[in-house]
């Protein structure tokens, strides 16, 4: 009779017998079942379109397909570093990346931490819903919202400026705005949804930790930074790794509702240059060495990221 696997047996399925591996799968067959759609859903949208970069290293023709196109080696790749116009899009990317990582990232934690100090339940669940609510926008409507607020002749930004005798400012239309325009409304729409995450993990620490503070005289405050940023260290260490590994990858839609010719020069990312380059002027082989080219990037940042936290932190992604 095949043996019953427990839950709290110390043999893992990977050390079990046969017999006993049928028995863990007749045992859990549902949760196999259920995980079936989200296998075949990575399979045909993200492993089996890997085999399409390919054509990175052809000259990439639409009607003779991936069989029949000419291999160039690695031109795209030379062209790439070559173009001056990719460099300066490549140095935006990293550069608008680098500042929503030291601004954008913090933000949901610091609010987090404040919702978590507010005693008056109605009053919070209000503050969470106003805060998750930008969160359900589409980048057009956000696109939409923060083009009338900046508007130099009817946005409320405009008016307060022209209430303090200054000219009006034409925000979309000038190169040294558009960054921080790119990430201050990225941190209005999704940082009151990242704080879910984080008041999960907050409301996980046991209260026993805050009694303890409390015996032995601690402020709020010094309960904050002894307890409660401590404790939900893993998390914070986990989603920045997450957001390491996607640095070079902004989101299209959020830059392409901004970028007009006034502030491309500083706006433009990798993303919507790809979208210029390869749908609009039909460049396929040279777009696709560039999304590779970003992939590859993506990789080595999140496993050096996961190196280094593990040596420094303990915390790591795998």
């Amino acid at each position: 009779m095949a043996a019953k696997i427990k839950p709290s047996d110390q043999m893992t399925y990977q050390f079990a017998t046969s017999r006993q591996k049928r028995a863990f799968i007749r045992k859990y067959w549902a949760l196999y079942a259920i995980s079936v759609p989200g296998i075949v859903y990575f399979l045909i949208f993200k492993y089996i379109p890997l085999f399409g970069s390919v054509i990175a290293f052809q000259n990439y023709n639409i009607f003779k397909g991936i069989t029949g196109s000419p291999w160039v080696g690695l031109d795209n790749f030379r062209r790439m570093f070559q173009y001056a116009e990719f460099l300066t899009i490549l140095k935006n990317t990293i550069l608008i990346g680098l500042y929503d990582l030291v601004f954008a990232f913090p933000f949901p934690i610091v609010l987090a931490l404040l919702l978590n100090e507010l005693r008056v339940m109605a009053y919070k669940r209000i503050v969470q819903t106003v805060v998750y609510m930008p969160h359900f926008l589409s980048w057009v409507i956000v696109g939409g919202v923060v083009v009338g607020v900046l508007s130099p002749s009817t946005g409320i930004v405009n008016k307060v400026i022209a209430m303090f005798g200054f000219e009006p400012i034409y925000f979309m239309g000038e190169n040294s705005y558009i960054r921080s325009i790119l990430i201050g409304s990225g941190i209005w729409k999704d940082s009151g949804w990242g704080t879910i995450i984080y008041l999960a993990a907050i409301a996980g620490i046991n209260p026993e930790l805050y009694e303890a503070g409390q015996i032995d005289g601690a402020s709020r405050w010094r309960q904050t930074i002894s307890i409660t940023i401590p404790s939900i260290m893993p998390t914070i260490v986990i989603l920045l790794l997450l957001q390491i590994g996607n640095f070079l990858d902004f989101g299209f839609e959020r830059v392409f509702v901004f970028l007009n010719p006034l502030n491309s020069e500083n706006g433009e990312i990798i993303d919507t240059y790809v979208y210029r380059a390869g749908l609009v002027d039909r460049q396929y082989s040279y777009t696709t060495a560039i999304g590779l080219f970003k992939s590859v990037v993506g990789l080595a940042l999140i496993v050096a990221g996961n190196t280094f936290s593990k040596k420094m932190t303990g915390e790591s992604l795998y």
